[in-house]
């Protein structure tokens, strides 16, 4: 019979709080810089000028179709050498996953600006407001309230992919427990610790999701997924 032993792992629970850490600021970053990306690419698709549209599209495309993790190795191995210009881990996968992030925000905004009323831009027009500014004030605000539960869902699923940083060497909670189960030798007892706080954290974010998304159907509100 097994023995299990997890006090190493709680001697140790600094470092996976330290990787849980570095999980959440990489997981942060990404959000910052994929939602106004993804909302940046959502309006060029929507453009009726091709020249923009068509390259917006393949970009969304792209990102969304080859796996992240081959787009992880791409920017930290092969981007340097182009660039001539050394990649840390955490600065590689940060323009990874804001990138990757962005292409399926991109769909995001753009199911959600899509669906509303086309009469509404046109009651904003015959107020006088410009094509912009109809797009910040009335579209924007009605739609971005509907799309809130698919960004919070999407930036679920972008934490679960942030593991695939551990194959690069960045610091983050697989890293760590990965590390701590080579130094301890009691793997079963680190990985079920590690399997836990993913679980805890990411099991708390998707009840907000649902509670919002509960909120939003009182409210009479469309989500967009």
């Amino acid at each position: 019979m097994y023995q299990w032993d997890f006090a190493p792992v709680l001697a140790n629970s600094g470092v996976l709080a330290a990787g849980l850490a570095n999980t959440l600021k990489l997981t942060a970053t990404a959000l910052a810089f994929g939602i106004p990306l993804g909302l940046g690419l959502a309006l060029l698709r929507l453009s009726r000028l091709r020249v923009l549209s068509l390259p917006a599209g393949f970009i969304v495309e792209f990102f969304r179709t080859t796996p992240p993790l081959v787009q992880l190795f791409w920017f930290f191995f092969a981007l340097p050498i182009l660039i001539r210009v050394e990649m840390t881990p955490f600065v590689a996968a940060a323009i990874t996953f804001s990138i990757q992030s962005s292409a399926f925000f991109a769909e995001v905004f753009r199911a959600g600006i899509v669906s509303i009323d086309r009469g509404q831009s046109e009651a904003a027009r015959a107020l006088g407001m410009t094509g912009a500014q109809a797009m910040r004030r009335v579209i924007l605000p009605q739609a971005v309230k509907r799309m809130i539960p698919a960004f919070m869902e999407r930036s679920i699923e972008l934490m679960k992919t942030t593991t695939l940083v551990a194959t690069v060497s960045y610091a983050d909670l697989l890293f760590q427990a990965n590390e701590l189960a080579q130094k301890t030798f009691r793997p079963l007892e680190v990985f079920t610790v590690t399997a836990l706080i993913y679980f805890v954290v990411i099991y708390a974010a998707s009840l907000v999701v649902h509670r919002v998304e509960r909120r939003l159907a009182v409210s009479g509100e469309t989500t967009v997924h």
